[in-house]
Order: C-alpha cells, then sequence, then structure tokens
C-alpha cells in the first residue's frame, strides 16, 4: 500500500515534473497603431503590445513567459524602433519636400491660370502689332487734323495799296479782222502787300491774272508771278498791267483823251484770285486758301502818274 502511494505520489511528481517538458502555447501579442496616424514618430513609437496568454499556462510560466516574451520582444524591437524612426524621419523629409514641389507647382499653376486670363480677358499677342498700327495713325490722324484745324484760322492776308495809271489813250484804229473802231491802250501799275499770317508753315502763292476793266471789256492784265512766303512774314508785290490796242466796238463812245490822257474822269473796275497753298504736315495736311479781290477806280486826267490809293475801295472774299 505505501509501495503504491509512493509510487503514485512519484508520479504525480514526475507529472507535475513532466509538465515543463510539454509544449509552450503560443503567446500572441496585438500592436494597436498611434491615435495620430499622420505622424511618422509617434506612428513608430506608440505601438502597444498586449500579451494573450494560453488559457492552459500556468500563472508561474505565465510570469515567466510573460518576462521573456516582453524581453524577447523588445530586444526584438529595439532595432526596428530605430530604423523605423528613421524611416518616420525620411518620410517626413520627403513629405515636406513634396509638400514644397507641390506649393511651387501650385504657385506656377496658378501664375499660369493668371497669365492666362489676362491673354483671354486682353488683347491677343498676336494683335498687339496690328493694334499699334491702327493706334498710331489714329492718333496722327487726329494731330494732323488739329494742324488742319488751326491752319483754317490762319488765312494770308491780302492788303491792295494803290494803283498808278502812266498812259490811258483813246483813239481810233481798225481791229485784225479790218473793221475800224475806237482803240484804247492802258499803262499802269499796282502795288500789294501778302502777309502769312501762318505760325509753324509757308505758303505757295500763285494768282489769276489781274484785270483791269470798263464796262466788262478788259482794257488791261497783269499777272503775279509764282512765290513762296515763309511764316510770319511779308512782301510787296508790283504789278503791271498793259492793254495795247483794245478794241471798243462802240462801247466806250464817251471815251476820249488828248495826249495820252483821258478827257474825263473813268471808272474802272480791278479784279482777281489769288490762291496759297500751305504744307503743314508734309503732303498730308495742304490746306489752301482762296481770295476773291475785287476793287472800284477811278481814272482822273489830273492825276496821271500818281499812286492812287485804294482805301475802302477794295473787297476781300
Amino acid at each position: 500500500m505505501s509501495t503504491d502511494h509512493h509510487h503514485h505520489t512519484k508520479t504525480d511528481s514526475e507529472g507535475t515534473s513532466l509538465a515543463p517538458s510539454s509544449p509552450n502555447r503560443p503567446v500572441y501579442y496585438v500592436q494597436s497603431p498611434s491615435r495620430d496616424s499622420h505622424d511618422g514618430e509617434k506612428t513608430t513609437n506608440s505601438f502597444h503590445s498586449t500579451p494573450i496568454l494560453s488559457p492552459m499556462a500556468s500563472p508561474g510560466r505565465q510570469s515567466r513567459g510573460d518576462s521573456s516574451s516582453s524581453t524577447r520582444f523588445s530586444g526584438s524591437l529595439k532595432p526596428g524602433s530605430q530604423k523605423s524612426t528613421n524611416s518616420s524621419r525620411r518620410h517626413h523629409r520627403d513629405a515636406r519636400k513634396a509638400e514644397k514641389q507641390w506649393q511651387e507647382f501650385d504657385a506656377i499653376e496658378e501664375e499660369g491660370l493668371l497669365d492666362d486670363g489676362v491673354r483671354r480677358s486682353g488683347i491677343p499677342r498676336r494683335c498687339y502689332f496690328p493694334a499699334f498700327v491702327v493706334g498710331f495713325f489714329v492718333l496722327f490722324g487726329f494731330f494732323a487734323l488739329i494742324l488742319w484745324g488751326v491752319s483754317r484760322n490762319q488765312d494770308p492776308v491780302i492788303t491792295m495799296k494803290s494803283i498808278s495809271f502812266n498812259q490811258f489813250a483813246v483813239q481810233a484804229g481798225m481791229d485784225h479782222s479790218g473793221v475800224a473802231t475806237e482803240m484804247v491802250t492802258v499803262n499802269s501799275t499796282v502795288k500789294i502787300v501778302f502777309r502769312n499770317e501762318g505760325t509753324f508753315f509757308g505758303v505757295h502763292v500763285t494768282s489769276t491774272p489781274l484785270d483791269l476793266s470798263f464796262s466788262d471789256l478788259t482794257l488791261a492784265t497783269g499777272t503775279i508771278n509764282k512765290f513762296y512766303q515763309s511764316r510770319k512774314s511779308q512782301r510787296s508785290l508790283t504789278v503791271t498791267l498793259r492793254g495795247s490796242g483794245i478794241p471798243l466796238y462802240g462801247g466806250g463812245a464817251d471815251l476820249t483823251s488828248k495826249d495820252g490822257k483821258p478827257t474825263a474822269r473813268v471808272p474802272l473796275t480791278l479784279r482777281f484770285k489769288l490762291r496759297a497753298r500751305a504744307y503743314v504736315l508734309g503732303k498730308l495736311v495742304k490746306p489752301k486758301f482762296y481770295k476773291k479781290v475785287q476793287c472800284s477806280v477811278v481814272v482822273e486826267p489830273k492825276k496821271m502818274n500818281v499812286a492812287i490809293k485804294f482805301k475802302n475801295s477794295c473787297t476781300y472774299s
């Protein structure tokens, strides 16, 4: 009986001693990620290990297994933790670099959008030159129009000074066809003053022939040679009017003369037109000025070879 008890006791102790030789239950660890998944360093360092033991393990082995397993886990975690830390730093630097690149890309894209907006809202680049040409001609035309308007208000001034008769003879004769009639010969001189009022342009002046007539019958004519008058200047003109053997055909029945002088007063009319052209801006702005002059004059026998002033006997239009 004692022997069996001893045997059973031994068996129990052996059974107890055999327990360590039984295979160990695996130990499970649950790793939970950090609450802040965006921070690399916190993500690596914030893993928590929670051991889950087999329910069959004894408390003693549980503590030993826990201690040894924690030691093994800690030992195995340290190199990985350092590696994870370096990896997280590199990841952090890469993230910052990528963010910087995206910011630069956004800035470039925003500038591009702004440029596109300016191009869309403004004038296309291909239209710059045509727009410049059109603007230049518009401004040039406006400037030329101003010059033309200003120049039109600066008409030349013509002043008829005097006329003198050197000869006024009436005598009988025949025209070129052999018809007998009274013939008139006139020789006179007219003095004119021409003044250019233009402040920034000169003028080229021409004139129609000066016509001295009696009852619409031309007795003498004269011409003014073409000339140029600079700005803000004037000149005196002397024009000779001559008429030789002008047939009257009964129109001047009252006209008589003696010694080359009329025996009575003879009313005459002097007419001519004067034209002045200015070149303000080359040939682009060429204002023209026209003056029509008409004067009344009386030939008196006692005033031969004497300058007769026109005074207020002339009209200008």
